[in-house]
């Protein structure tokens, strides 16, 4: 009797209360300051010098504690907008439904925003129960119940080195489980954009999403068409690089939500070696990722469309159609297709086609064509696409190392490679591989045959 009445006092010193939240110590979290951004820092501490609160907060703080490098830093503050910007040299509001300041140091740039406070019975949202302005500031608290998931309502004082946990998202990020904060139908119909962030992120950390969490989202999966385009975009982006992108898509297919972002994407994976080539593109796109180096959109989505423009451009020439039209056809008809749902940049889509246009002139090397494609600004870009063809088995594989080869090299080093190939026999099928044909003789007026015919 007496040992339970000890365990259930022990339990409730160990759970947060209605008034507090847990404060984990350093030994505790794992983590080390030294991995925290020293201008995320800074912004923190010029916040408290001037009497306000400033935490580091959300993916970061996430990403710290399992280990992962974080791709940016955010900071919540109980200083407003207005009263946050004059705090530093370099700094300007942005945001209509969601406003915040940018802290600019250089290339980097921390996001700072005001702690927010429950949603209002008067607060904007559409028909579907989407908030469409969120400006209404309230406690750390408020803020930390506002945010979507568990593991996202973190906040690390880099003074003190604790983080402070309102939800018990440190308890969900060490089973690696991905759980709303309330009722996730509601939180669903505030922004639908939270179904592909649960999808994400359950991937991203090798886990899983809980079911409660999980079982309304097949049903919902609709409210994705209310979502502006620019935003869908945004998180396809988000999906693709964030170092574990076929996972994320397979998941998006499990649970029922390809369709409101790459409506073609069962189309895709469909089509003969369509999945390989897709898995090739991401395999490689992860370990770009994980590598810390930087990914192309425009590669992107030009590698995960590819199956579908290569379809239609091979009907196409079996139509009768010329080479260059038929994939112009193919490609305008693949992105008109996905431009309806995904707000496709115009410069990556500009960028796409450079890419596919590209293709057919690998085929052949001719010495001053191959002089005018290397100036070509996506000339590496689409030399990558081609070792990725080679990959799938759509291209040839010696001739692409070569091309590769000659991206590599410096000029004197292509100028070489390029003589070379002058004095190689010459290539099949192609201009250089072509012999001179001579001009039929006209026959002599009158009809008769010239001698030896």
């Amino acid at each position: 009797m007496i040992t339970d009445t000890i365990k259930r006092f022990v339990s409730r010193l160990l759970r947060p209360t209605a008034s507090g939240p847990q404060r984990i110590a350093r030994d505790r979290h794992g983590i080390d300051r030294r991995n925290v951004s020293r201008h995320a820092i800074k912004v923190c501490e010029v916040l408290r010098q001037h009497g306000y609160e400033g935490y580091i907060v959300g993916g970061a703080v996430r990403d710290l504690i399992v280990g992962l490098e974080p791709k940016d830093f955010d900071v919540a503050t109980n200083a407003t907008p207005e009263q946050t910007r004059p705090l530093f040299r370099r700094a300007r509001i942005i945001g209509r439904r969601f406003q915040l300041v940018h802290v600019v140091f250089g290339q980097e740039v921390i996001e700072t925003s005001t702690f927010r406070a429950p949603a209002a019975a008067t607060q904007k949202t559409d028909e579907h129960g989407r908030i469409l302005s969120d400006n209404e500031f309230g406690t750390q608290e408020q803020d930390a119940i506002r945010r979507d998931f568990t593991i996202n309502a973190l906040y690390y004082d880099p003074l003190t080195e604790e983080v402070i946990d309102y939800c018990h998202g440190v308890d969900d990020l060490k089973k690696r489980v991905v759980r709303m904060i309330g009722d996730p139908q509601t939180r669903y119909r505030e922004d639908p954009v939270r179904m592909l962030r649960a999808v994400r992120f359950s991937a991203k950390l090798n886990g899983q999403i809980h079911p409660e969490t999980l079982s309304p989202i097949r049903p919902m999966a609709d409210l994705l068409g209310n979502v502006p385009a620019s935003r869908l975009f945004d998180e396809m982006l988000k999906l693709l690089t964030c170092g574990h992108a076929m996972d994320c898509l397979r998941q998006l297919r499990e649970v029922g939500l390809h369709r409101g972002l790459l409506p073609l994407l069962d189309v895709v994976l469909e089509q003969p070696g369509g999945e390989r080539f897709v898995e090739l593109a991401l395999e490689r796109t992860d370990v770009r990722v994980r590598s810390g180096k930087s990914v192309s959109p425009s590669f992107l989505f030009a590698a995960l469309l590819w199956q579908l423009v290569d379809v239609r451009w091979k009907q196409l020439l079996e139509q009768g159609e010329h080479t260059i039209p038929a994939l112009t056809q193919a490609a305008d008809s693949v992105l008109d297709e996905q431009t309806e749902k995904l707000a496709i940049q115009r410069r990556y889509a500009a960028d796409m086609r450079e890419i596919w246009f590209m293709q057919p002139r690998f085929e052949r090397r001719l010495g001053k064509t191959i002089w005018r494609m290397i100036e070509q600004p996506r000339f590496r870009a689409a030399v990558d696409f081609l070792q990725l063809r080679a990959a799938a088995g759509q291209f040839d594989s010696v001739l692409a190392q070569w091309w590769m080869d000659l991206a590599d090299n410096d000029d004197a080093s292509r100028a070489a490679m390029i003589e070379a190939l002058a004095n190689e026999p010459r290539e099949e099928g192609t201009g250089a591989a072509r012999k001179r044909r001579r001009r039929p003789r006209r026959k002599p007026q009158g009809g008769a045959a010239p001698a030896g015919e």
